[in-house]
């Protein structure tokens, strides 16, 4: 009796500690910056309606930035009136706690999209990170209070992108690392405590051509060379290399290799890059693979170090079949999953991810964002509509879709997002909560 008494307070303490871990989603692609949760226990096929919805939340204002779910609360932002906000909101039911003013609010430049800040807060311990539209970022306690803050275009000289700043900046170790995209500044570390420069990366020189790159020249203008200052639209990766951490992202012109020391650039690959890039890079299974839509293309690199110390970037393959606009990729058991296509168009493409070459494609399953989690890939279209899928390399293989209410006419450019049993979609001012949790 004494034996089975120990074993079951075993058993029910580590039911108890189960039932308390916590599967936040605190930044830009989760917790590993890779789109996928650690989360089990999830639906793995959709009644026919769709999951149950569990809330809706309003007021959160236009635009499209993403949402970040930690300690039970939710970030994100929008535009409301003459302000960019932040808000707070309570993850059980939607609830705002609070909201602090990000920086100015409207359109920017070229905009074929309504207003409002396009990143996703990043929480760092009790800290919040967030930028707007305009290159405004700011520190903020998670309680709302405002700690520091700098502008890109006063305090870097940079210029604002044609869309707008749309980067989800990186918090690593005491660092925060962004992308002002200044002739001075293409990378910067600030000291995330008080907001003061650590370092400032040069902007990378573009190569007219390459043998490791398969002489292409990459997105528009390619060829040129010389620096070519501006931001793009992607967000930062840290990755370690033999023994060296490295901050991988794209600049207007490159994909490169960045110092974490001091923000040298190490390495670059050019034929990926085109004018508006935003899927954040991938290192996996021993090779970066970045995409962009338009002029660009897909392609992976590996990394080697040199004798002298230098690490080179030389070219496995490039494909034309992978041009992923801003829904992002996912790589699962050695296959790439992403929508192919820019603003014309496209649908959801399976590559072999060390090879390029293509498995299957699905017109079913239409151009958008990417997330994963419990073995299941969650699509939201750039129409609204969820659909869940089952990763295969051999076909593609549907387990459930449905269409979000109060639907507006703008496209559905947010990513989805899983934490905690729940799922999160966003349609401007709206954000849904559906429970995917297997009962």
């Amino acid at each position: 009796m004494k034996h089975f008494a120990f074993v079951l307070v075993l058993v029910l303490l580590s039911t108890s500690v189960f039932a308390q871990e916590s599967f936040d989603w605190p930044q830009w692609q989760g917790p590993d910056r890779n789109a996928i949760s650690r989360e089990r226990g999830l639906l793995q096929t959709w009644p026919e309606k769709g999951p149950p919805l569990v809330w809706k939340a309003k007021g959160i204002g236009s635009g499209m930035g993403g949402m970040a779910i930690s300690k039970g609360r939710i970030y994100t932002s929008g535009d409301v009136g003459d302000a960019s906000w932040v808000f707070a909101l309570k993850e059980s039911n939607g609830e705002l706690i609070w909201k602090a003013k990000l920086g100015r609010s409207g359109e920017v430049g070229m905009m074929v999209t309504p207003s409002g800040p396009r990143g996703t807060p990043t929480v760092d311990g009790d800290r919040l990170y967030l930028m707007n539209q305009y290159g405004e970022l700011v520190c903020f306690t998670t309680e709302g209070k405002e700690v520091w803050r700098t502008d890109f275009v006063k305090d870097f000289g940079a210029a604002v992108p044609t869309w707008g700043y749309a980067e989800s900046v990186l918090a690593d170790g005491d660092k925060l690392i962004c992308s002002p995209g200044a002739p001075n500044a293409a990378l910067v570390a600030l000291n995330k405590t008080n907001g003061k420069v650590i370092w400032r990366s040069e902007v990378p020189t573009r190569k007219s051509s390459s043998s490791d790159q398969g002489g292409r020249g990459g997105g528009r203008g390619g060829g040129n060379r010389g620096p070519e200052a501006g931001a793009n639209y992607a967000s930062i990766i840290a990755i370690n290399f033999e023994g060296v951490r490295q901050y991988v992202q794209f600049t207007a012109k490159t994909l490169a290799g960045f110092s974490a020391t001091d923000g040298k650039v190490l390495w670059q690959y050019d034929p990926v890059a085109a004018n508006i890039t935003c899927s954040t890079p991938i290192y996996q299974d021993g090779l970066v693979f970045g995409s962009s839509a338009y002029e660009g293309g897909g392609g992976a690199v590996k990394l080697s170090k040199e004798a002298d110390g230098k690490i080179k970037a030389t070219e496995v393959y490039f494909t034309n079949h992978m041009r992923n606009h801003h829904g992002g990729m996912i790589v699962v058991d050695g296959a790439l999953y992403g929508a192919a296509g820019g603003n014309e168009g496209g649908f959801l493409v399976c590559l072999d991810f060390q090879t390029g070459q293509v498995l299957w494609r699905e017109r079913q399953a239409p151009k958008g964002s990417l997330a994963m989690a419990d073995g299941r890939l969650y699509l939201r279209a750039e129409s609204g509509t969820m659909i869940l899928i089952e990763p295969n390399r051999e076909k593609y293989i549907e387990r459930g879709r449905f269409d979000q209410p109060e639907r507006t006419r703008e496209q559905a450019w947010p990513h989805p997002v899983i934490a905690n049993g729940k799922l999160y979609i966003r349609d401007q001012g709206l954000l849904l909560c559906y429970d995917v949790k297997k009962k």
